[in-house]
């Protein structure tokens, strides 16, 4: 069974979950009870076990019992955290997040936000395909003001649509004395929940946990 919350974000409940720890535990305590009833039968007249044995024994099935119900109520705790969760991110979908490092371009602009650099003479804007490959490489301005990547290579052909890697390389005396990941606005096209983690999924398929986007805009609109 499902539960839809006003978002449209459906998530399943563990009342199955609960209620067939339930079931186990009631199992569990009357085959407890029926092996303690044995042991009160058979127990030796002349040597019989004490009567603190047997507290002993129910106060340690006692502990078991409130363990598992514990562990039931965490459960449901962090699942009902994790709808929470998923409903205030649902927002996001459609909007365009600032992540670093992985973009994706799909025919239009690729919208890149550089480091601010310093103590050097110039800095290039590095593109990698998925693989690693370079596949674009231009000097841009070192005012850290973001720049658009057009998806072409640099005799000016249109690259296919998929993953990039950006990063800026920093230069200084003709020689290239650093690099650094480069923040890049990607469309979020879902929102979901992994393992009590709520994960950003970026048009492409890149999933990032919630907090590492670093901004969010509205796309821009096309002409």
């Amino acid at each position: 069974m499902e539960i839809t919350n006003s978002t449209g974000i459906s998530t399943p409940t563990t009342t199955v979950a609960a209620g067939n720890s339930a079931n186990a535990i009631t199992s569990d305590f009357e085959t407890f009870l029926r092996m303690l009833t044995v042991q009160l039968e058979n127990q030796d007249p002349l040597n019989p076990v004490e009567s603190s044995d047997y507290a002993v024994q129910l106060a340690t099935f006692s502990g078991v019992e409130q363990q598992v119900q514990t562990n039931d109520l965490l459960s449901q705790i962090v699942g009902n955290n994790a709808a929470s969760g998923l409903a205030q991110l649902a927002g996001w979908v459609g909007q365009e997040a600032r992540v670093q490092g992985v973009g994706h371009f799909n025919g239009a602009a690729v919208t890149v936000a550089p480091p601010m650099v310093s103590d050097t003479d110039t800095a290039q804007l590095l593109v990698r395909s998925s693989i690693g490959v370079e596949v674009y490489r231009a000097a841009i301005p070192l005012d850290g003001e973001p720049v658009l990547w057009d998806g072409t290579d640099g005799q000016g052909n249109t690259l296919p649509v998929g993953t990039y890697q950006f990063d800026i390389v920093s230069i200084q005396n003709g020689a290239a004395i650093s690099e650094q990941r480069a923040e890049v606005y990607s469309r979020v096209s879902e929102v979901r929940s992994e393992k009590g983690q709520s994960l950003i999924v970026l048009q492409g398929g890149t999933a990032i946990a919630s907090d590492e986007v670093i901004a969010l805009r509205e796309p821009p609109s096309t002409p």
